[in-house]
């Protein structure tokens, strides 16, 4: 079975974190990583430069990336202004945040609800008129779908109803996203099945979920087990949310990629050139952490008979 490692360092790993990457470091590091088989890179959001300097040049990579053969170029959007610059920057994935948390949504992207389902409406109008031999695929994120470091708790009825609207604004599929690293594989296998049931099962394959409290791979086979098929990971475990306090920590790339492959999915990634790509990371960010227990110990000798 094949399963789409979505890498989100470039875009939530690095808006995360005070310092500033340069522009050939994070074209390096995206070159890297589809060198060694990553198909989906994330790479930046459009955001005001004012709120994420971080990611005042995700117009330049997306250029960029878009000259790498095979590879999907994402990028985060907040609105329908956002989507406007993406798609004239030639993005072919956009993801905008729709948080289950509307205290979240508030701080996050400054609008309520409703107001995010009117910019959903919106993009999907203006994707629908994207020019047929350049597809785009439009997703909504669910944010704090499994809990706020703001409200606490998020009622599952919440995130189903959410869902079911977004859809119904015209987004092609919804991707769970556990922004607090709050959730646990009993809730994301209920919650999974319940967006499933809610919205039709080709229009929820995706994850997003944090390690912050240590469950981060427990969760990915718990969505695995309920027909996921795209997680998303950041290389070195770099990532959180700014406007969630508390929220740190997305999946480490390397340990996921190492977990699927053992157990026999393929994922098209060479493991030991990923390894290589966070010393671009760590060059380019001394002194930054990165995260990892793979990296740390080694892939197993016997690595290729047990994945066989």
């Amino acid at each position: 079975m094949t399963i789409l490692i979505s890498e989100v360092g470039p875009r939530d790993g690095l808006q995360s974190i005070d310092r500033i990457m340069p522009l050939e470091a994070k074209k390096a590091w995206i070159a890297a990583e589809a060198a060694a088989g990553v198909r989906e890179i994330e790479v930046g959001s459009f955001v005001p430069a004012s709120l994420l300097p971080q990611m005042g040049d995700t117009a330049e990579l997306v250029a960029y990336a878009n000259t790498i053969p095979g590879l999907a170029v994402a990028v985060l959007v907040p609105n329908l202004k956002g989507a406007e610059r993406a798609l004239a920057a030639g993005a072919g994935k956009l993801s905008i945040p729709l948080s289950a948390s509307e205290t979240h949504s508030l701080k996050n992207v400054r609008r309520s609800h409703d107001q995010m389902i009117d910019e959903i409406r919106a993009i999907a109008a203006l994707v629908a008129g994207a020019p047929a031999d350049r597809p785009v695929h439009f997703e909504v994120g669910l944010s704090t779908a499994f809990g706020c470091t703001i409200e606490g708790a998020v009622p599952e009825d919440k995130v189903v109803e959410l869902a079911g609207r977004a859809i119904e604004a015209g987004a092609v599929e919804v991707c769970l996203s556990d922004t607090t690293g709050y959730a646990d594989p009993a809730q994301v296998r209920r919650l999974v099945r319940r967006v499933k049931a809610a919205v039709g099962d080709e229009r929820l394959n995706s994850l997003h979920l944090h390690n912050t409290r240590g469950l981060g791979l427990a969760n990915a086979l718990a969505g695995l087990d309920e027909g996921i098929t795209t997680l998303d990971a950041s290389l070195g475990g770099l990532g959180g949310c700014p406007f969630a306090p508390g929220a740190s920590g997305n999946i480490v790339t390397e340990d996921l990629a190492f977990m699927l492959h053992a157990m026999g999915y393929d994922t098209g990634i060479d493991l030991d050139a990923l390894m290589k790509v966070r010393e671009i990371v760590a060059v380019a960010l001394p002194g930054e952490p990165l995260y990892g227990f793979t990296p740390d110990a080694g892939l197993p000798l016997d690595l290729d008979r047990r994945a066989a």
